[in-house]
C-alpha cells in the first residue's frame, strides 16, 4: 500500500510518500530531514496527540482556563481525554502549572493549567 504524510515536526512540512506492507516501512522518500523518518514510523506504528483546550473556572475573573497536556496520549483516546476536560469544572484561583487532572484516564500525562485565573472579587 502507499500512503502520503504530512511531517509536523519540523517547519518544511515535508511530503513523505511511503510504500507499506501492514505496518512495516518498504520505502519513503520526500523527507528533507532525519525528523521525518522518524516522525512517519510513529505514524504508522504508535501515533500520539498532544491536546490543547480549555476547562471552565467557577469564581474566577475569566470564566475559562486554557490546559495542555504534559505528554502526548495515544491518538485513539484523544476523545476521552477530551471529555474528561470537557466534564472537569476548577475553582478560582488557577495557577499557570496546576495539575488538575494527574495522569489523565491513566495514560502517564498530566493536564496542566497554562495561564493565571485570579478569583473574582465580590462586593460585601
Amino acid at each position: 500500500m502507499n500512503k502520503t504524510f504530512t511531517c509536523i515536526l519540523c517547519p518544511n512540512g515535508c511530503e513523505i510518500r511511503v510504500q507499506l506492507d501492514g505496518t512495516e516501512i518498504l520505502f519513503a522518500d520526500g523527507n528533507k530531514c532525519p525528523k521525518g523518518a522518524a516522525y512517519v514510523e510513529q505514524e504508522i506504528k504508535n501515533p500520539v496527540r498532544n491536546i490543547a483546550s480549555s476547562v471552565l473556572v467557577v469564581g474566577g475573573t475569566m470564566p475559562l482556563c486554557s490546559v495542555r497536556l504534559t505528554a502526548p496520549v495515544p491518538k485513539s483516546r484523544i476523545f476521552d481525554v477530551m471529555e474528561k476536560m470537557k466534564e472537569m469544572k476548577v475553582s478560582a484561583p488557577v495557577k499557570a502549572g496546576d495539575v488538575l487532572i494527574p495522569n489523565v484516564l491513566g495514560l502517564g500525562s498530566d493536564v496542566i493549567a497554562t495561564r493565571n485565573v485570579e478569583r473574582q472579587e465580590t462586593d460585601a
